[in-house]
């Protein structure tokens, strides 16, 4: 870039340049964009041929430039500038601004950079970067027009550099913000690829072990039919978690697709019903469905309607004690029919309450947890919904206190 010119208009006004980099620090411009026009901006300001704002590297224990005017900035960022060889390191290290009249007889300066990127450096006026105290790097000005920096100018260059430190500071959070999200991509690409893997080396097994089990109870007599009993209850939890892993795989890759057709809601409820009624049986609870004596159809994927109702079923009898009561009820309201599963289990604080549809969450700790389960159940079913253009929440109020689930789901026309 070339230099600014004496009559610069910002040369008898450098405060009006504090003003345009405030607003520059306002804008919804990339960090890194900032800081290039931070320097021209300062370059116009101070009546100087260029300016740079160079940042600490970690790795490297160098300074490297980020920012600049008066010199081409992709040239000056191959040029690391070390801390114990320049006026920069100086200023880096003791995080104090200076005024260098003459570099030519200046033992610190490097030369180097003046020399591969062919801008004869004469005087140089330079403040430290610092972000909560810390020094992060060191803004510079180069060969003021007209004369030598002084004192006035090194007290605005080191509020131009309180200004950087905003950029910086928006640039480091900028990128470790992207660094995070990157990890987190990760992170669940890793776990989908796990309940893919698992669910798919589990299913053979676990059909032997089914299969086994239910030959063992048909042909057992006395204690040995108990524990039949107990393998084949194991065994079918386990096939309903191999379930919600597959089926929350098939969600996120798009593979489970809905076919609408019109669906008798009190059949769907009744095979839900039918799928959990033996664990419910075995803790003596009672699951009660009350339904209007109109027949209710519902543009609906049979199988899939089926798994919402099962899940909140299944949902409601774990968390429930021993010889509780679960009710599931139907009103219709418009053209719309409201099913609620109320429980009377260990309920949901207020604070979680918005909680419970997200993947894997556990009211619970886990080393501490009294009630199985992967945490798939409920997402899914939020899911499904959703697929069916309904509307799915939940109600507690509190600990204790049990739980109420809603769904909302538009009937088929007639």
């Amino acid at each position: 870039m070339s230099a600014s010119s004496p009559d610069s208009p910002y040369q008898s006004y450098p405060l009006a340049a504090l003003l345009e980099i405030n607003l520059l620090l306002n804008s919804t411009m990339a960090p890194e964009f900032q800081l290039q026009q931070i320097v021209e901006t300062t370059a116009r300001a101070f009546g100087c041929a260029g300016a740079s704002i160079l940042l600490y590297e970690e790795k490297t224990g160098d300074l490297t430039f980020r920012a600049a005017a008066g010199a081409d900035p992709q040239k000056l960022a191959q040029i690391p500038v070390p801390l114990d060889r320049s006026i920069a390191g100086v200023i880096f290290q003791e995080k104090e601004a200076r005024l260098v009249k003459d570099l030519a007889k200046e033992p610190r300066h490097y030369r180097l950079v003046s020399e591969r990127v062919k801008f004869p450096a004469q005087n140089l006026a330079g403040a430290p970067i610092c972000v909560q105290d810390e020094a992060t790097g060191v803004i510079e000005v180069l060969n003021k027009v007209g004369g030598d920096f002084t004192a006035v100018d090194l007290q605005l260059l080191d509020i131009v550099a309180a200004q950087a430190a905003v950029a910086v500071n928006q640039a480091r959070m900028s990128r470790a913000l992207r660094h995070t999200e990157k990890d987190l991509r990760q992170i669940e690409r890793l776990k989908r690829d796990f309940m893919a893997l698992a669910s798919h080396e589990l299913r053979t097994p676990l059909g032997v072990i089914l299969g086994y089990a239910t030959f063992l109870k048909e042909e057992s007599l006395g204690s040995a039919s108990e524990h039949a009993d107990a393998v084949l209850s194991a065994a079918q939890r386990m096939q309903s978690l191999v379930e919600d892993m597959t089926n929350m795989n098939l969600l996120h890759s798009g593979g489970l697709p809905v076919d609408l057709r019109p669906t008798s809601l009190r059949s769907v409820l009744q095979s839900a019903y039918q799928r959990i009624r033996a664990t419910a049986e075995m803790k003596h609870q009672k699951i009660v469905i009350y339904l209007p004596t109109m027949p209710l159809q519902i543009p609906a994927d049979r199988a899939k309607l089926e798994t919402i109702f099962k899940n909140l079923l299944d949902n409601a009898v774990r968390f429930s004690p021993p010889d509780e009561e679960i009710l599931v009820q139907a009103s219709v309201k418009a053209e719309e029919v409201h099913i609620i599963v109320r429980d009377h289990g260990i309920g949901i604080p207020p604070d979680e309450v918005e909680n419970i549809f997200d993947e894997f969450y556990q009211a619970e700790q886990h080393l501490t947890r009294r009630y199985s389960g992967l945490g798939l159940g409920l997402p899914i079913a939020h899911s499904l919904v959703k697929m069916h253009r309904g509307r799915i929440w939940a109600e507690s109020e509190g600990p204790g206190l049990g739980a109420t689930f809603h769904v909302v789901l538009p009937l088929a026309s007639e």
